[in-house]
């Protein structure tokens, strides 16, 4: 029987440790091309590739509960929502972890993504001392910057990255949204 390690806890989803056994759900979740859409463009995703982000996802858990990728499980069915992460991020230390989510289209526009992201956010400033989040999306992808904005974050910067495979509306740039120690506690007091 696998053990179901859970991080977090919220009114609609728990969020837990991936296991090995996980691979044909996240396989399901990146071959829906609307899902996909903003990541890669809607290709198809190789089942290995999928595997050797699982691997390296399931090596987060060998440093310790501050910082992975979690699977996200619907409270009321035990369905599979789709994933959270909260890590640093590149050119990031462990004080400014990157906030990311990737959801299954029945999830999409219920508020699941930002009570996730809400939780991850409040865990990483209650419990894990960090000063600042991050979150980054496609300028084009109004959605994801709506939950970024209803988590409290706010716009940083606009950049462009260079990205290996282009995506339809990747000329208008990458957004980066932050919010930090400061705005969090300014927000958990109104």
């Amino acid at each position: 029987m696998t053990v179901v390690h859970v991080i977090l806890e919220t009114d609609r989803m728990l969020l837990r440790r991936f296991t090995p056994d996980d691979l044909e759900l996240l396989v399901e979740l990146d071959d829906d091309r609307e899902v996909m859409r903003f990541i890669n463009g809607g290709l198809p995703v190789d089942r290995g590739d999928v595997a050797e982000a699982l691997e390296w996802w399931l090596g987060y858990y060998d440093r310790g509960e501050a910082f992975g990728f979690w699977a996200a499980i619907d409270r009321s069915d035990g369905a599979f929502l789709g994933w959270f992460h909260f890590r640093p991020g590149a050119g990031h230390d462990a004080s400014e972890p990157e906030l990311g989510y990737r959801l299954h289209r029945r999830a999409w526009g219920s508020g699941l993504a930002t009570e996730g992201s809400r939780a991850l956010i409040d865990r990483g400033f209650a419990q894990l001392g960090i000063e600042r989040v991050l979150a980054e999306t496609m300028a084009v992808h109004g959605a994801s910057r709506r939950v970024m904005e209803k988590s409290g974050m706010h716009l940083a910067r606009t950049f462009h990255a260079d990205w290996p495979v282009r995506i339809e509306g990747d000329e208008h740039g990458d957004v980066e949204y932050v919010i930090d120690r400061s705005e969090w506690e300014a927000g958990r007091s109104t």
